[in-house]
């Protein structure tokens, strides 16, 4: 459960970025309005057991690093403890990173060009539990990731294959599944095994009905780069 600013504590965060230059402007922005910047690292390699060791309220991520992305940052660390928050910064027409943001379990994706004022009231939300994303955000990003994945392996899915991945990965069960698409539900568990197969997953085991949905996103984006 996230908490507000205005509980009396600063908010923790966490800065990766590559540029010396931006942790500086961004650490002086926040720390102006009344946040702690509790660390900073300008590699992913870095970055990573910082802040599992730091456990920041927020870890503001640079999508493109020397050694990674921020995507990738997020993912690795959301896998270890999912009770901490990341926010990417990416470009704005940079649609692969936003994809990889949504995966990842990241809590938003902020434009470079954002104000101070702005980057801190995003923090503020996000540190508070709010998801950043729009709701469309994440159906965009699942469709393009099984399309990716479908491309990059030359896999050929049929309609009814590419709309059980997507509820597969949206977390539904074989059951739920079977509902949503008015089939019998061994028409549906037929059907997932086919297109994990195509995938090159032998099965799978049906998640919980009430993850939290960062959870099926980064169970998403492990699955479709599994190789």
């Amino acid at each position: 459960m996230g908490r507000s600013a205005t509980d009396g504590v600063p908010i923790r965060v966490y800065l990766l970025s590559g540029r010396e230059s931006t942790r500086h402007t961004r650490r002086r922005l926040l720390e102006a309005q009344g946040m702690a910047v509790v660390g900073e690292a300008g590699s992913a390699a870095e970055a990573c057991a910082q802040i599992l060791a730091l456990r920041p309220d927020v870890a503001v991520l640079d999508s493109r690093l020397g050694d990674g992305t921020g995507g990738e940052v997020c993912l690795q660390v959301r896998s270890v403890d999912p009770a901490i928050t990341c926010v990417i910064v990416a470009g704005d027409r940079d649609a692969r990173a936003r994809r990889e943001a949504v995966l990842a379990g990241a809590c938003g994706c902020l434009p470079e060009q954002i104000s101070g004022a702005d980057l801190g009231a995003a923090i503020g939300r996000a540190a508070a539990g709010e998801l950043l994303f729009e709701p469309e955000d994440e159906e965009w990003a699942l469709e393009g990731a099984i399309e990716e994945a479908v491309m990059r392996r030359g896999i050929d899915l049929s309609p009814q294959e590419s709309r059980v991945l997507e509820l597969l990965h949206r977390g539904l069960t074989n059951r739920q599944i079977a509902h949503e698409m008015a089939v019998a539900q061994k028409t549906a568990q037929t059907c997932v095994s086919s297109a994990l197969a195509k995938l090159g997953r032998a099965h799978r085991t049906e998640p919980p009905q009430h993850v939290p949905r960062p959870a099926h996103r980064a169970g998403l984006r492990r699955t479709l780069t599994a190789s």
